[in-house]
């Protein structure tokens, strides 16, 4: 079969962030009065969100202005002597040093009114800053003080006012990632669109697609040490609200091309203890499983990079009674329309065949190998990280390629807190994980939270961990809320 340049999706876990998120802050000490808007609805720029007391600011400003007369008539009077004492002293009937000490006191007089007059603006300043307003549009937060409480230097954040339109999304790309990206496109084996052609696509928590398109609008130059991984920003119209910041979504960066690519349906790649492989058919009718290394996925389909050739008969069904070397019957598989086996020859991939087993052969082992994965949190947190979400990537892929199976998840936390924490804590990791899961697109029924014997069990750096492992068995939906 001929090879062809294929369209490439890759998938990320990304996190919702506001483009503009703004701290209320009170600019002047006091007494906080009144808090005016209602926490966690909409506020426009200009809205009064909460007002100080301003009787002492009131008090000042009258001062001020008290002053600001009393400096002008002081300047008038002076004025007035500069103008009597200059003719005379032109006429020597005063000395010069009258005439020097008159001007003096008509200046001293002009700059005591402008810092009097400045004394004004200020105090007419701190009297506006007693009416709090929103300087953008935006989604609000609950108030952080309440009414009666005094506002100072050290205690004036207020509140915060998150800009929802336009909205960012952020992921992550790790070093082997944009190294390996860089090698296919220095090859020839990936072509990317130019700069902003790259299209974004997000899929919330529930399954649903953001409806907008955004585009990628900044790339971090440099390598975050802490996580390994550079940060890589999304932009998306939000008009209607929908996303909000801080929300876990799936991102599809669409754009791309594989040249001269092999790929095969996402059911026929299985996971076993050497890795991903697939079952193959040999000359002579007998199955083989071969290790592959899959790349992106594109629609259906896993792109190959390495372990298959053209012309390859791949099985894509009846797994579970093949073993290396069980004769089969390989026949065109009935694959969705979209995939075909002469559309995935026009892919140029293997052929896609579907089999029958020639005699009852032994269940494979490397077929029901578990995938395992294990999740740090940081001491006392149950906030999963967008690095360690990504770290469950192959996890949702061998769900996503199986018909069958589940996957288990278990938290543990360390012995510092009450036994009531520590359940609590070890509840609210395993929590987190199945959050991104279900966001990485694992159907919600093949997900169990299953609590350990011990959830302290192992040393401190192990007490930190969530362990999330598939199984094969099936289970029934009701027992999946255990812990």
């Amino acid at each position: 079969m001929s090879l062809r340049d294929v369209p490439v999706l890759y998938e990320f876990v990304g996190q919702t962030e506001s483009s503009q998120q703004v701290e209320i802050r009170a600019r002047v000490n006091g007494f906080l009065e009144e808090r005016i808007y209602t926490e966690g609805t909409m506020v426009h720029a200009g809205d009064v969100m909460f007002r100080m007391d301003s009787k002492p600011f009131e008090a000042a400003l009258d001062a001020a202005q008290a002053e600001l007369s009393q400096q002008r008539a002081r300047l008038d009077t002076a004025q007035a002597n500069l103008n009597r004492v200059r003719p005379l002293a032109a006429k020597n009937a005063l000395s010069q040093k009258d005439l020097d000490d008159a001007t003096g006191q008509q200046q001293a007089a002009a700059a005591a009114v402008e810092q009097a007059r400045a004394d004004v603006i200020s105090a007419q300043l701190n009297l506006g800053y007693t009416t709090i307003t929103s300087p953008v549009t935006g989604l609000s937060s609950f108030a952080k003080k309440q009414n009666g409480s005094y506002i100072d230097a050290t205690n004036s954040l207020l509140t915060y006012v998150a800009k929802l339109d336009p909205m960012w999304v952020n992921f992550s790309l790790s070093e082997n990632e944009v190294l390996r990206l860089r090698d296919q496109t220095g090859s020839g084996a990936l072509k990317l669109p130019a700069r902003g052609l790259l299209e974004v696509q997000i899929v919330l928590a529930d399954g649903s697609v953001f409806p907008e398109r955004g585009h990628i609008s900044f790339s971090d130059a440099a390598l975050n040490t802490e996580t390994g991984t550079y940060l890589v920003r999304a932009v998306f119209e939000n008009r209607e609200g929908i996303l909000r910041p801080g929300q876990f979504v799936r991102v599809k960066v669409a754009g791309a091309e594989r040249t001269k690519a092999i790929s095969v349906p996402q059911e026929a790649v299985q996971q076993g203890e050497q890795g991903s492989f697939v079952w193959t058919v040999t000359a002579d009718g007998k199955a083989q499983p071969r290790l592959v290394e899959t790349g992106e996925w594109n629609g259906t389909d896993w792109i190959v990079n390495s372990g298959l050739h053209a012309g390859d008969q791949v099985i894509v069904d009846n797994f579970i009674r093949l073993g290396p070397g069980a004769a089969v019957k390989a026949h065109p598989a009935k694959l969705p329309a979209a995939a075909t086996p002469t559309a995935v020859a026009k892919q140029g991939g293997p052929s896609a065949a579907s089999t029958t087993p020639a005699h009852a052969g032994a269940p494979s082992p490397q077929a029901h190998a578990a995938a395992k994965a294990e999740v740090l949190f940081d001491i006392g947190s149950a906030q999963i990280s967008e690095h360690a979400a990504s770290q469950l990537a192959p996890i949702a892929a061998q769900l996503h390629g199986a018909s069958s199976g589940r996957a288990v998840i278990s938290g543990y936390a360390d012995a510092s807190g009450s036994p009531e924490a520590n359940l609590k804590l070890a509840a609210a990791r395993a929590k987190a994980v199945r959050s991104a899961l279900l966001v990485a697109g694992v159907a919600e029924d093949r997900i169990e939270l299953r609590p350990p014997a011990d959830i302290t069990a192992g040393t401190k750096d192990e007490a930190r961990r969530v362990e999330v492992t598939v199984v094969p068995e099936a289970k029934p939906a009701a027992s999946r809320e255990a812990q």
